[in-house]
């Protein structure tokens, strides 16, 4: 009875197919890196803005949730103090809410399973 042949793998053949394997490794990483850089520059853009029905008052938010912009319409000036302030306030959370889901639509496909 013969011993049992071992395949002594072909060096050359081994070499390319790691050589393509990491080729095309890299071409993915260039991948997701221009789509990480796309998402960035689109989360960088985005804002969101917030008002009462009436107008009184108008916030915008930028994608971090920090106020940029804040108007005062008319009907604001017959709001008591404390009423204006907590309409800015309840206006703020919601604009920066917007801006945090629109964000995260943005970053989604770059976190998920199949967002290869």
């Amino acid at each position: 009875m013969e011993p049992p042949l071992i395949a002594v793998p072909d060096r050359a053949a081994a070499g390319e197919a790691a050589r393509v394997w990491l080729d095309d490794y890299r071409d993915r990483i260039d991948r997701i890196r221009v789509r990480a850089e796309r998402a960035r520059d689109q989360a960088q853009q985005v804002t969101a803005t917030a008002r009462t029905r009436d107008g009184a008052v108008t916030v915008t938010v930028d994608p971090s949730g920090a106020l940029t912009g804040l108007t005062f319409g008319v009907r604001a000036e017959d709001l008591p103090r404390a009423r204006l302030a907590e309409l800015v306030l309840r206006l703020a959370r919601e604009a920066a809410a917007d801006a945090g889901a629109q964000v995260r639509a943005i970053v989604a496909p770059l976190t998920s399973e199949d967002g290869r």
